[in-house]
């Protein structure tokens, strides 16, 4: 594979999926390359993340990997599954492994897949906290963009309102003590506090009792998700981006200095 920007690869893993890639012109040669992976939202922008955070790659000699969840995967009319991670149905999870997997296979096993850097925002923001709660140990860093429904930290509360059910779910323990461990970064703009599409109505396919008690905006949930994760001993620093509203392209600028800061520590370990 070349350095520069790719085009989407189908994910042999599972072939309803894809993703697309950048790597930097200091890469040639190289291993251990850090990989830093963009989760998009509803829209599907995966190449706008993609190519938002080539100039981090560039700076870190980092591989970038975005992966393309579209809809339908799960019946015509599916906007949303993927952002809960795991269904009964579909372990995204492990289909962001796999093209994790296999990207490392075409750039000839150069990157340091073991543990990497996770950003999402939005509809990725719902994925990347949730996969978290599974996968921490391999994560380096988790930046949580913006989500518009929240899983708690909380095992009293049934999956997906909390954490009840979900290592049944999923066939494995929960990383709980390996989240503990991981700089966490929690980043919004200080004027996404829209309710009109985050509140669950009555009737939604992901209704259930107590749905919006965490918060009826972006900016409520991400509060109710901090103090959940601080109340089990996670430190999540919040970066409020001043008169932003609800754009994940607006808000990079925190994220990516959060990422650099924590890949150039994790290289000199």
């Amino acid at each position: 594979m070349t350095s520069g920007i790719s085009p989407f690869w189908l994910c042999r893993f599972d072939s309803r999926f894809s993703y697309c890639s950048y790597v930097p012109s200091s890469a040639e040669g190289r291993g251990d390359l850090p990989l830093v992976v963009a989760v998009h939202g509803s829209y599907r922008v995966a190449e706008g993340y993609r190519d938002a955070f080539a100039a981090l790659a560039e700076q870190l000699g980092a591989v970038v990997l975005a992966p393309l969840f579209p809809c339908g995967v799960e019946g015509p009319e599916d906007t949303e599954s993927y952002k809960f991670c795991v269904t009964s149905d579909t372990r995204f999870d492990h289909v962001l492994l796999a093209m994790i997997d296999e990207l490392n296979e075409r750039l000839d096993g150069r990157v340091a897949t073991g543990r990497f850097a996770l950003f999402g925002y939005s509809g990725g923001g719902q994925f990347v906290h949730r996969f978290a709660y599974l996968h921490a140990h391999r994560l380096a860093a988790l930046s949580i963009g913006a989500p518009g429904k929240v899983t708690l930290m909380d095992e009293t509360l049934p999956w997906w309102k909390g954490l009840r059910g979900l290592a049944e779910l999923a066939g494995q323990p929960l990383r709980l003590d390996a989240l503990r461990a991981l700089p966490v970064q929690m980043v919004i703009g200080d004027l996404d506090d829209k309710e009109d599409d985050v509140a669950t109505a009555v009737g939604s396919p992901h209704w259930m009792d107590g749905i919006n008690d965490a918060g009826r905006n972006r900016t409520t949930l991400m509060e109710s998700l901090r103090r959940s994760l601080a109340a089990d001993g996670v430190s999540a620093r919040l970066d409020v981006v001043e008169g932003v509203a609800h754009d994940g392209f607006a808000v990079l600028a925190p994220v990516q200095a959060f990422l650099a800061d924590v890949l150039v520590k994790e290289a000199r370990r």
